[in-house]
């Protein structure tokens, strides 16, 4: 297994590692035979969220008596003090640990920068659980690139790593990640596999590893099998060849039309939509096997597929000339608003 240093963090993590949203479809017993599988191949990095219902819990449980052979990440989505807190000391007794190694700020978007990091905000209580040696380091995930240029450009003395998607057909925030790698921020690659669209995943893994952007990546793991397969792609990781390089091109052909890759240039909705979560969560509903837990983020939104009203100017925005309008209708069509 490859290792590598995740930032200024200086934690020394597997390039490839643990991701936890697929682990809320499994069960205890089988928890326990992924983190076997982790720890044969070494794969010491494990990724979880407050959010992604029971997957703590489950692995508290399945890394009982081993906790030191594993660097342990969390997230909450608290913007402010209090509830960050109780988050965290949720965190703790869910993974049955006295320490997590990084806890960061789940999926911040521009407009909650002032909250998380003002006065009374999540990052209070994030720097004094890191002072008091509950929490080890401190992080932040994003889905916008503009989020993320003002956390790289505005905050990297308060974050210590970035999280961000990054697979073969979105690489829109190439630019940004290798500016927050000049800065010593760790960078991490979610949804390598672009939440499941991609199909060849040695490929997909090689490709994130050979992209001078990013420290590790985390591919969401729910079986022992799927373990297995990551780590061997794990090792041969280096740079791609050229017929490789062809098929990435390949693949980001095919699934132009029809791939959203979360830009946001489509942003504002005429009538308020979040353009980019309608279709991250019907993804997740698809290609996870989340079902309830999909439906029910799906739900929780502000506006839905079905409140479009076809005015079609996200798709005069949309850099890659998606069919915005229909592909709303076929999510409307699978959450049934």
């Amino acid at each position: 297994m490859k290792y590598v240093s995740l930032g200024k963090t200086g934690l020394k993590c597997a390039a490839v590692s643990f991701g936890g949203i697929p682990i809320q479809r499994a069960d205890a017993a089988n928890t326990v035979a992924v983190v076997d599988a982790l720890e044969k191949h070494g794969m010491n990095y494990i990724d979880t969220a407050r959010g992604y219902t029971v997957s703590e819990e489950y692995l508290g449980a399945a890394l009982e008596g081993r906790r030191d052979k594993f660097l342990l990440a969390t997230k909450s989505m608290s913007r402010d003090y209090e509830n960050m807190k109780k988050d965290i000391e949720t965190s703790l007794h869910n993974l049955r640990t006295d320490h997590i190694d990084l806890y960061q700020i789940h999926n911040l978007p521009l407009k909650d920068f002032e909250r998380v990091f003002g006065p009374g905000g999540a990052y209070e209580a994030l720097a004094e659980a890191k002072q008091a040696g509950k929490v080890g380091h401190i992080g932040a995930t994003f889905h916008s690139v503009d989020a993320l240029k003002k956390a790289v450009e505005e905050y990297s003395d308060r974050l210590e790593t970035v999280m961000f998607p990054y697979n073969i057909v979105e690489t829109h925030g190439q630019e940004v990640l290798a500016q927050a790698r000049a800065k010593g921020l760790g960078t991490i690659a979610m949804k390598p596999l672009a939440g499941g669209n991609l199909d060849d995943w040695h490929l997909a893994l090689r490709f994130v590893a050979a992209s001078g952007v990013m420290d590790i990546s985390i591919p969401g793991m729910g079986s022992a099998e799927e373990v297995e397969r990551n780590a061997a792609a794990a090792e041969e990781l280096g740079e791609l060849t050229g017929e490789e390089l062809g098929r990435c091109e390949a693949i980001r052909r095919e699934l132009g039309s029809h791939f959203c890759r979360r830009c946001g240039y489509c942003a504002p909705c005429t009538v308020g939509i979040d353009i980019p979560s309608n279709f991250l969560m019907v993804n997740y509903l698809r290609k996870y096997d989340l079902s309830d837990w999909a439906k029910a983020r799906y739900k929780a939104l502000a506006k839905h597929a079905s409140d479009c009203i076809g005015c079609g100017k996200c798709e005069e925005r949309c850099p890659y000339e998606l069919p915005i309008r229909e592909m709303l209708k076929d999510v409307a069509k699978e959450f049934g608003q």
